[in-house]
């Protein structure tokens, strides 16, 4: 079996990372797969990058474009919401002709159009489409934050001046995804269980196959090592407990950084030898412009792309804090915890489908920082760490191996081949 997954990005952003860690882990179980993008950033022969043209950059120009024109050139939600209004025809593409199966991971900013997609159904060949988020199920929003329009059908888009309207932007992007399934069937396959029912509960997808597999991670890579000699290597204190948030962007508002600031800084008050013995670290893109806000000593560490220095990251913590107002099945919990790191975050999402509370973490009330500072204080301060650790360690092994995802993925593809056989 062959197997072609395709993706804006090889590196950047934390579908990438799934999707290239899928490859891996299927390459790894005898299923030859490659992955096409946009934006190849290795010499590694198993990554292909589209033909180099012109027309490459104009499409993400003209979808960004489009989305803030829009938007009335208003910079907010600028990159919460895809049209796929254009992109690139793969269908000539060697790599796709000698693929049994075309696997869509996280397509968007002008990697595919709407119009590519649906020629790549019209192909006849086997198509599985892995959500990292909600918008495959919904018109041009990545993040609903509490909207049910998607459940009957997208109009008045809450990210749309005014609050659009009952024929807006959204509802005509709606009409044209809702005729390419109306005509195909796709093999949906959402991270989480969460995003598996927020999907089946999309009018968009009545009648296609949803289920959910999670991201799957390299336990060789992401593993536990001597918390000591991790922070010598980073020139990082070894007399601070350390607390962890990690973000491509640590600005970014739907991470809540905000809420991590407040809980900590509640936490310096009324503890204040936290001041003296604790301390946070932040990795990140912009992580330097938000040090100042906290009550204790703060490391900021920048953006980090290399594997060896982020799991150093995670080794030397103590504690992993994602505060998110919206995440489907975080990469960086599971990588925190493959590396013996309990984790804390809200209850929203697939959050508490990686961590269970008071196991190997701590599940906190959503947006709620005195929860939030409730949840830090306890398992640095309250639970038997070394178990909290050892049953992190044991969640990612039993759940998130690259071999229990690759099987559940070839069951997937084979019933879709199966599908298509049938016709």
């Amino acid at each position: 079996m062959r197997v072609l997954i395709v993706n804006t990005s090889e590196k950047t952003g934390g579908a990438a990372l799934a999707a290239n860690r899928l490859k891996d882990a299927l390459n790894n179980n005898g299923v030859k797969t490659k992955m096409l993008v946009r934006d190849k950033e290795s010499n590694n022969i198993t990554i292909v990058a589209l033909p180099k043209s012109p027309a490459r950059k104009w499409h993400f120009l003209w979808e960004r474009w489009c989305i803030f024109w829009h938007l009335r050139f208003k910079k907010q939600h600028l990159w919460e919401l895809d049209s796929a209004c254009c992109g690139t025809d793969i269908t000539s593409l060697p790599e796709f002709k000698e693929a049994d199966i075309i696997h869509l991971s996280w397509i968007n900013q002008g990697m595919l159009s709407l119009k590519n997609i649906k020629k790549i159904l019209e192909s006849g060949k086997p198509v599985v489409w892995t959500m990292h988020d909600i918008w495959p199920a919904t018109s041009i929003c990545h993040l609903t934050l509490g909207c049910e329009q998607f459940k009957t059908e997208c109009k008045h888009c809450k990210y749309l001046p005014g609050e659009g309207s009952e024929n807006d932007f959204s509802t005509k992007v709606w009409n044209k995804k809702k005729a390419i399934l109306n005509q195909h069937n796709i093999s949906f396959v959402a991270c989480s269980h969460w995003l598996e029912s927020e999907a089946k509960q999309s009018s968009l997808l009545t009648g296609q196959r949803v289920t959910s597999i999670p991201n799957p991670i390299d336990t060789h890579v992401f593993r536990q090592k001597n918390k000591q000699e991790a922070r010598l290597s980073l020139s990082l204190p070894t007399n601070k407990r350390l607390i962890l948030f990690v973000s491509q962007r640590v600005t970014n508002v739907n991470k809540g950084m905000n809420y991590l600031i407040e809980a900590i800084n509640k936490l310096a008050i009324a503890k204040p030898e936290m001041q003296q013995n604790t301390g946070v670290v932040i990795l990140g893109g912009h992580a330097e412009e938000v040090a100042d806000k906290f009550s204790l000593p703060v490391f900021p560490m920048g953006y980090v792309s290399d594997a060896k220095k982020i799991v150093n990251i995670y080794n030397a913590s103590d504690l992993f804090v994602l505060p998110s107002l919206s995440e489907n099945l975080p990469n960086t919990i599971m990588e925190a915890m493959a590396c013996g790191v309990p984790c804390i975050g809200f209850n929203v999402g697939g959050i508490p489908e990686e961590i269970d509370h008071k196991v190997n973490g701590y599940v906190a009330e959503y947006k709620n920082a005195n929860d939030l500072a409730k949840g830090i204080h306890w398992v640095l301060d309250e639970a038997d760490y070394h178990q909290l650790s050892k049953e992190a360690e044991n969640k990612v092994s039993r759940c998130y191996s690259q071999q229990a995802v690759a099987m559940k993925y070839l069951e997937v593809y084979e019933q879709a081949l199966a599908e298509r056989n049938k016709y």
